[in-house]
């Protein structure tokens, strides 16, 4: 049997990867999966990641949306409130964190780049705003091929935000 860590991290890889077979968006649906995991609504966090997907506006160039979407999440649980904008240290903790989650999953998949992942996973990039191009991705499972890598940037994020929850508890004891 699995201990509760464990399946809250399960949660966020299955949940994040479902949604992305089912609803794509990666940004949205790794969100969607860590929030899943750790019982979190915020739908403002949520609908702002909408224009990140496939590497920002479907463009593929740039970070790959799942990584972006476990990033805001970081930043939304441990990130500078307004009110201490000033303040340039108030932000550490989730640029550590945020440099932590970019780290483990360039170390999966070799870059945080759509384009990159697209041609280590897929042998090529897509246009997916072309429809011969989508059609191409779809016979190239792009599908099943994201959802993995969303599941996975939601369950490094999730295990990054646990492990800083815990810290933060052992620190008030």
């Amino acid at each position: 049997m699995k201990n509760s860590r464990d399946a809250v991290l399960e949660r966020a890889f299955e949940s994040a990867r479902k949604y992305e077979m089912k609803c794509t968006g990666c940004a949205q649906t790794s969100i969607a999966g860590i929030f899943d995991a750790l019982g979190i609504e915020n739908d403002d966090v949520f609908r702002s990641a909408s224009g990140l997907a496939d590497g920002l506006g479907l463009t593929g160039d740039g970070s790959c949306g799942a990584l972006v979407g476990g990033s805001m999440v970081i930043s939304y649980l441990f990130g500078r409130e307004k009110k201490d904008f000033p303040d340039m240290m108030k932000p550490m903790r989730s640029y550590i964190m945020a440099k932590r989650l970019h780290d483990r999953f360039v170390e999966q998949y070799g870059s945080c780049r759509c384009y990159d992942i697209q041609n280590r996973l897929m042998g090529r990039t897509f246009n997916l705003y072309d429809p011969a191009e989508l059609e191409k991705a779809i016979e190239a499972k792009m599908p099943a091929h994201c959802s993995k890598v969303v599941g996975t940037a939601a369950r490094l994020a999730t295990e990054l935000i646990l492990g800083e929850m815990e810290r933060q508890k052992d620190e008030k004891q």
